[in-house]
């Protein structure tokens, strides 16, 4: 009890102390804050990209695609094929018409609002089944696009990112003129990225024949995919990966999301080296501004390993309070902040928020408290080894 009686004396002392050295308290309160503040914000746009996929995915919906493609723009189906699948067992039926839509996905390219340069966006030609087999999308504006007619609709994610495709704008894809008569959200899923029409008009327009690159189906319920596995495997007519919807998209967004990471890490790891050093001047220089008082405090009973441990709860919490406003001020100006990237497996852009997520939050302080131990365990070995009567002499 004497011991922590002791600790809690000399860390109050300490604390009201701090606006003495409000400079160099306040260096290592600034270089922690950007710690975490750079950490929560690169990985934030790896949380936002992965929630934004996985939000696309349903365990009762299933996703085939030709064997061996790894996305629908390397996948192909004949018109016979789809009918094939979408008859399969496993398949929900709604009476005797499967729950299905059978897929063209192509790439166009649209003008960015952020920088006035072209990026793709995925084109996809839908059947009447689209909505059936999607979870959450529905249309927030305008109407429905018109079988056979060169309309179409739009996810909200790009008619916020790119230019000239908002509802009622008409825009050109290579010889064809389309108008946009409608806009839809997907709970934030990764169809907001995406622009939807008829697929035959779409086959038309790009001269697909009456091909198509990929499957939807609804099943009868999530565990009904390994008949639907075992059945597409036993028929020879096709040859197919079948996936369910939530691991596609899983699939889908590993590879970025491993990419960011490999990124954030390093260069949290780095701005963290800096911020310790910054932890140990402003420690070295409390220690050095206060070591007549160290020493009266030795000579009056204090121990050693009392001063040891309070000047090191004094530096983590100098970082704690730079890790609290690291993580808020990530929260406040990254979380919901809407970007589009690059997603390699489908060549296209996809629309995103980032999440600045409590998980990732804890992290930052965690990452926060590791800097203040470190930064502060030399200058407090320092300060528990101060010659009590060498400090006494220069009262």
């Amino acid at each position: 009890m004497r011991f922590i009686n002791q600790v809690f004396a000399v860390t109050m002392l300490n604390i009201l102390n701090l606006p003495k050295r409000i400079a160099t308290s306040t260096v290592a309160i600034v270089g922690v804050l950007s710690v975490v503040l750079v950490f929560a914000a690169v990985l934030s746009m790896a949380k936002g990209f992965e929630r934004t996929m996985i939000a696309t995915g349903a365990d009762d919906v299933a996703i085939i695609l030709r064997s061996g493609a790894t996305s629908e723009l390397t996948s192909g189906f004949s018109n016979e094929q789809t009918l094939i699948i979408g008859n399969m067992p496993g398949v929900l039926k709604d009476g005797d018409k499967p729950v299905s839509s059978a897929e063209l996905f192509v790439v166009v390219d649209i003008t960015k609002r952020s920088n006035n340069k072209d990026a793709n966006v995925p084109f996809r030609g839908i059947q009447d089944g689209a909505f059936d087999v999607r979870d959450g999308v529905v249309l927030v504006d305008g109407r429905m696009f018109e079988t056979g007619k060169n309309e179409m609709i739009v996810g909200r994610g790009v008619e916020q990112e790119f230019v000239g495709i908002s509802v009622g704008d008409t825009i050109r894809f290579g010889l064809v003129d389309w108008q946009v008569v409608g806009a839809f959200e997907a709970g934030g899923g990764s169809a907001e990225s995406e622009i939807w029409t008829d697929v035959r008009v779409l086959q038309d327009a790009y001269r697909r024949g009456n091909s198509y690159q990929s499957v939807r189906v609804r099943l009868e319920s999530p565990e009904s995919i390994d008949a639907l596995k075992e059945a597409a495997e036993a028929d020879p007519r096709v040859d197919v990966d079948v996936s369910s919807e939530r691991d596609y998209y899983a699939a889908q967004a590993e590879g970025l999301s491993r990419f960011i990471r490999i990124l954030g890490y390093p260069i949290t790891f780095l701005m963290a080296i800096g911020a310790v050093f910054g932890a140990l001047n402003s420690m070295y220089s409390s220690v050095s501004a206060r070591g007549t008082e160290i020493a009266t405090l030795r000579a009056l009973g204090f121990g050693p390993f009392a001063v040891l441990v309070s000047t090191i709860i004094e530096s983590t919490l100098l970082a704690l309070v730079g890790g609290l406003l690291g993580g808020a001020l990530a929260y406040v100006v990254f979380n919901g902040f809407r970007v589009s990237t690059f997603n390699g497996n489908s060549f296209s852009q996809v629309v995103f928020d980032f999440a600045v997520t409590g998980d990732l939050l804890v992290q930052g302080i965690v990452t926060a408290l590791i800097i203040g131990l470190v930064g502060g365990l030399l200058p407090a070995l320092r300060a528990a080894r101060l010659p009590v009567a060498q400090a006494l002499r220069e009262l």
